[in-house]
């Protein structure tokens, strides 16, 4: 039997210029944003899903566009989730003290476990239920897109989970500092709040800028020591479903066809990890360490973008409520999580 040829160079281009194209689309669009209201809203990385999604919706991409729009929805996202192990330094984390550390590690696990139940509990597939509690739980948009690959989702199930994460936590930024009004809440112990529950950096800033810088530093420590989590929850999912794999092939195995082994930990939760212990031993140089981090946002703008073209907006929407309230419901779980963490530690 001869092996089938891996597609080439060439064959990527027609896949890769419609990718660039919507995510080009979602760019201006955010840049749009910036100029008319003063701040993204909406990100380029859920723009560019939706504006795919849309076009994926009126139309079909020919065969021709198969191989290209296939390597940047799974080629280019596992590159950026390397290049995020950069935006993670163990020095950095460490400055919270180990209360508050081990603290937010213990909110995380939980939130993982609750959301995951919450999700099967309202009968959401095992790798739905998986994708939103790691966007709830850690960085919303960012570990949505850098599990995906892990548990191999689809890429309807992807750009559901982000497409809803993605409106709640738009919804978290405006809302948090009510919730910190109303509890009375200092401004180290919103800062942590905001840290705790809002999905990305970026709102981090914007739920606690406001506030105050105190609060905007302990947001940002909290918040980093969450994306630091993807690294280990992402190696447990790698582990835990190549065991799965294995064990659906063994009983799909026959004496006449076995089934080509997976690899243990895939090789870009490697290299997240060699990353984030070359920038936590500073043998990355400071100066590149912007451009590596814009690097992988484009890829993620490009991936998402492809998921979009791959996307069949109909059975999103078919699903949409059950997604919607497994998000919500998730959150309120976080948000008691993280203010119980608060009062236990009892923070100034």
């Amino acid at each position: 039997m001869i092996p089938a040829r891996r597609p080439g160079v060439l064959t990527l281009i027609p896949g890769l210029a419609a990718c660039a194209a919507v995510a080009l689309a979602a760019v201006a669009i955010q840049a749009l944003e910036l100029r008319l209201l003063g701040r993204g809203w909406i990100d380029a990385i859920v723009l560019a899903i939706l504006i795919g999604a849309a076009i994926r919706s009126v139309w079909t991409p020919p065969a021709a566009f198969r191989p290209g729009v296939e390597f940047s929805a799974r080629t280019l996202l596992e590159i950026a989730v390397v290049l995020l192990g950069a935006s993670v330094s163990a020095a950095t984390v460490m400055a919270i003290g180990p209360g508050l550390l081990a603290g937010t590690a213990v909110v995380v696990v939980l939130a993982l476990a609750v959301s995951y139940a919450i999700g099967r509990l309202l009968r959401l597939p095992h790798r739905m239920a998986v994708l939103i509690a790691c966007g709830n739980a850690i960085c919303g948009n960012s570990a949505i897109a850098a599990v995906a690959p892990v548990i191999d989702a689809d890429a309807e199930d992807v750009s559901a989970a982000i497409a809803f994460t993605a409106v709640l936590g738009v919804g978290v930024v405006l809302l948090l500092p009510l919730l910190g009004a109303a509890l009375q809440l200092g401004d180290v112990r919103y800062g942590v709040l905001a840290g705790l529950t809002v999905y990305a950096v970026p709102q981090v800033l914007a739920a606690t800028m406001p506030v105050g810088a105190v609060a905007t530093q302990a947001g940002t420590l909290i918040k980093l020591v969450r994306v630091l989590m993807l690294g280990p929850v992402c190696l447990g999912l790698a582990i835990l479903t190549a065991f799965r794999r294995r064990e659906n092939e063994a009983v799909a195995m026959s004496p006449r066809r076995g089934v080509a082994p997976h690899q243990l930990v895939p090789w870009f939760i490697i290299g997240f990890l060699l990353m984030m212990l070359a920038r936590s031993l500073d043998l990355i140089p400071a100066a590149i360490l912007p451009m590596l981090a814009q690097t992988a946002t484009v890829l993620t703008v490009l991936s998402m973008a492809a998921l979009g073209l791959s996307t069949d907006a109909r059975a999103v929407a078919r699903s949409g409520v059950r997604i919607a309230s497994v998000v919500i419901l998730s959150l309120l779980a976080l948000t008691g999580l993280a203010l119980g963490l608060i009062y236990l530690l009892a923070l100034a």
